[in-house]
């Protein structure tokens, strides 16, 4: 994943100024000057001081801030991350100024340079009706980017930024856009329309799957890809619903071999190995979903399991599927490991199977 430095750096403050100066925002002193304050800070904390310095640049009238965006936006240059700070620039402008449905077009004409999902947020806190009546409008707009924002812009659980409550709590005032998407001839939207119902999901399990359920009656090609994408925190959270809305039958008659731990003793930055086998005991096909969970140990001692894929597949009666597979147990910046025991199971259609344990070893003191 890209560091803050790679995504906003002096260099791309540079050339903002130079767009900004450009199209009537000379002498974009501020822009010029904040290079030297970015060190130290991480990603949000630079996209909040870009936007700081657009607006300290740009003119506090809106029409006279509009306009230099405009005009920023017939620059080719004009595009990638350094637009990320001008769709929140524009929002915060806009609604001191009491500007809604112009600030929101300007927003669909800044998405396609990079994405204006987390600018249309606070226009969604300030007014949810209202915002969503100009966003519904986006679904049929010609630019795939524009459709998408509709539908990512109204994500209650985007993963990089705030949350927003009020679809958090009820997210069905946002339905009608996903329902106008769903299918959408874009790969691209209908995944963004996957995660916004995976999103829903989390909060509200039983309004995801009577979505899906809904949407699968009236399916075009695309709609199962769609409804799996969109199901899968339920998949793995084994949710019974969700299981039997995808044809995987919890009460499959199937006999799982494992998981079987290779590496019983695994030092931190290597990977576990384990086996495990799967066999349709049964005379009728079984659609399976197969997954494992690792059991992390936390700093208190406690183990807390994370579910991980291994295959979707169909067996016939009698058919059996096995593999061998390694789990990294490398440090990332989202998950610190703790040495110590920790254990491994493997989950078909939502139902655990078997369990090992294994010991995860303090990192070698040499390791890099």
């Amino acid at each position: 994943m890209p560091t803050a430095d790679e995504l906003l750096n002096t260099r791309t403050l540079t050339d903002l100024a130079t767009v900004m100066t450009a199209s009537g925002a000379a002498p974009a002193e501020h822009l010029r000057g904040c290079g030297t304050r970015l060190a130290g800070l991480g990603f949000s904390g630079r996209v909040t001081a870009v936007k700081e310095a657009v607006l300290a640049d740009l003119a506090e009238d809106y029409p006279a801030f509009e306009a230099v965006i405009h005009a920023a936006l017939r620059q080719p240059g004009f595009t990638g991350w350094m637009t990320l700070p001008v769709g929140e620039a524009v929002a915060e402008r806009a609604l001191a100024h009491g500007v809604f449905e112009p600030a929101l077009a300007l927003l669909a004409e800044l998405t396609p340079r990079l994405t204006a999902e987390t600018a249309v947020w606070p226009f969604l806190r300030h007014d949810l009706q209202r915002a969503l009546r100009t966003i519904l409008t986006w679904t049929d707009h010609p630019d795939p980017h524009v459709r998408r924002l509709a539908s990512e812009g109204t994500r209650p659980r985007l993963p990089w930024a705030f949350r927003l409550p009020a679809l958090v709590a009820d997210p069905t005032p946002a339905l009608p856009v996903l329902d106008a998407l769903r299918r959408d001839p874009s790969p691209y939207v209908r995944r963004s329309v996957a995660n916004h119902l995976n999103d829903i999901s989390r909060d509200h399990p039983a309004t995801a799957v009577a979505t899906a359920a809904r949407w699968l009656t009236d399916p075009a090609p695309t709609t199962p890809a769609v409804v799996r994408h969109g199901l899968r925190t339920l998949v793995k959270a084994g949710h019974p619903q969700a299981l039997a809305l995808l044809g995987h039958d919890p009460d499959a008659s199937i006999a799982v071999t494992g998981p079987d731990v290779v590496t019983d003793r695994v030092p931190i930055g290597n990977d576990l190995v384990f086996r495990c086998k799967v066999t349709n005991t049964g005379s009728r096909t079984e659609h399976l979903v197969v997954d494992y969970a690792i059991h992390h140990r936390k700093a208190s001692g406690a183990l807390v399991p994370k579910v991980f894929k291994l295959t979707t597949r169909s067996l016939a009666p009698g058919e059996d599927w096995s593999a061998v597979r390694r789990h990294s147990l490398r440090p990332l910046s989202t998950r610190r490991y703790h040495p110590g025991l920790h254990r491994i199971h493997l989950q078909v259609n939502g139902r655990p199977h078997g369990t090992a344990d294994f010991i995860l070893d303090p990192e070698p003191p040499d390791h890099p």
